[in-house]
């Protein structure tokens, strides 16, 4: 039976490739952090299946903050697939809290490959880059040989982590690949995000609980994808015979005002009525376009998105909707 670990199995993409990896009959264990408050509500869904009793799921304590619990797990789990999806992710948020971004954004990858290093076990080490590296690029779609041009604490880190592994796959031939994964939304992304403040906002205006949403720059372009598509192509890359980096992306763009409006549209809402700017809600820096190119991850990985723009926002709608209405 194959073994992996996984940081962040707590989150949206934490919690979708535990799901997948279990499908495909592997033991997983995942790292959460010690807190007041039990935060594994995406991996209800695990433990509500049928099947559930059969399925090999172990939560370990341990951060990416402390080497010492790193090397501690790596010793005891010996995993043979590692993905490190843990990271303070929200963009806006590392200009509020820099250093603690780069802590665990820049320096938490560090500390699993020194790990693997200090160990000595044989494994695969998949990190969770980001297009946000891209920033300003003016390179338009973006691709595996498109210049980096960071423009926020988070994609700062984000560019300690690529290059921290790349460095180590070249100096110890460890075998560690970067996704470059462009933004990627389903149900289970954070209630601050965009598109989920979106859909949720429209939950709750129909239940009567709201009657304005708040936003922030509307004309920023993001290339949007089904976060569940997208971790089976972390395991692709795993699964690979050399170690390399990817884009992960649809290839299309759309405005922040498109997903807003389309959502609406499917809710029968009236967008003027309801959708106020907010001066607040503006990053320092802004991140105006960003469009990958996957093309190398179609020809060498077999990958390609399922799921289109429309069918995205309607799931994320849906599912809000439906949340709301079970309370």
């Amino acid at each position: 039976m194959k073994r992996a670990l996984i940081t962040g199995i707590t989150g949206q993409d934490g919690s979708y490739l535990a799901e997948f990896l279990l499908g495909k009959g592997y033991e997983v264990y995942g790292i959460v952090r010690r807190s007041s408050s039990i935060n594994t509500a995406r991996l209800d869904s695990i433990y509500e299946e049928p099947q559930a009793k059969k399925k090999k799921l172990t939560l370990v304590y341990g951060d990416l903050n402390d080497a010492s619990s790193i090397n501690r797990i790596l010793r005891t789990v010996r995993p043979g697939e590692i993905y490190n999806l843990a990271a303070q992710s929200h963009v806006k948020v590392s200009f509020e809290i820099p250093e603690y971004t780069s802590e665990v954004t820049a320096l938490g990858p560090l500390r699993i490959l020194e790990a693997i290093v200090e160990s000595g076990i044989k494994t695969k080490f998949y990190q969770a880059s980001s297009s946000e590296l891209y920033g300003r690029s003016e390179e338009i779609p973006q691709n595996e040989k498109t210049p980096f041009r960071p423009v926020s604490p988070y994609a700062v880190a984000k560019l300690f982590a690529y290059w921290t592994t790349v460095n180590y796959r070249e100096s110890y031939g460890i075998f560690a690949c970067n996704g470059i994964l462009f933004n990627h939304e389903s149900s289970r992304r954070g209630e601050t995000f965009v598109t989920r403040k979106i859909t949720r906002a429209i939950a709750h205006i129909k239940k009567g609980l709201q009657d304005k949403l708040y936003l922030g720059n509307l004309d920023a372009k993001r290339d949007w994808g089904y976060a569940k598509d997208y971790v089976e192509a972390m395991w692709l890359m795993l699964q690979h015979r050399k170690a390399d980096d990817f884009v992960i992306a649809t290839g299309e763009t759309h405005t922040v005002r498109e997903f807003l409006e389309e959502a609406f549209r499917y809710a029968n809402l009236s967008v003027k009525k309801h959708v106020s700017i907010d001066k607040r809600y503006f990053r320092p820096l802004e991140v105006n376009v960003l469009q990958g190119d996957y093309s190398k991850a179609r020809r060498v990985l077999g990958w390609k998105p399922k799921t289109s723009f429309k069918e995205l926002v309607r799931i994320m709608v849906d599912a809000d909707v439906k949340l709301l209405e079970q309370r």
